[in-house]
């Protein structure tokens, strides 16, 4: 099932207060990416959006209800704490959709960074062979 593009575009105009956002895909919903390459938010095929979190982050979003990206395989059902759910408050509220926003932005940073890193260093290994 895609995801619903009017949706989406309510999802961007709640993060609008970060600056320029690009979606992409992921898995069968859609990475939003602010920064260039920071992905801080993923909408699911069923409309849920998922914020990136971090052990830092993450009882924040605990405390506010929100539910970790869950996905099943054939070992079972596995839960990724890394996407916490947006609380449904902020659904209706742009002011608390960004502050939320702003939260994952660090976690976002620090995997970009890292996503960066292993891509340098992949690069750098196949020039030295080369």
């Amino acid at each position: 099932m895609a995801v619903d593009p009017e949706f989406v575009e309510h999802v961007l105009d709640l993060f609008l207060g970060l600056g320029p956002l690009r979606t992409g895909r992921m898995f069968s919903g859609v990475a939003v990416y602010a920064e260039e390459d920071a992905m801080f938010a993923m909408i699911s095929s069923s409309q849920t959006v998922y914020m990136k979190s971090d052990a830092a982050t993450l009882p924040a979003f605990e405390a506010a209800g929100a539910e970790p990206f869950t996905y099943t395989r054939s070992s079972g059902e596995r839960q990724v704490t890394s996407l916490m759910s947006l609380p449904e408050s902020a659904m209706d509220d742009a002011s608390e959709a960004l502050d939320w926003a702003r939260l994952s932005m660090g976690p976002a940073r620090a995997a970009a960074a890292k996503k960066r890193a292993e891509k340098a260093r992949k690069a750098a290994r196949k020039a030295a062979k080369a």
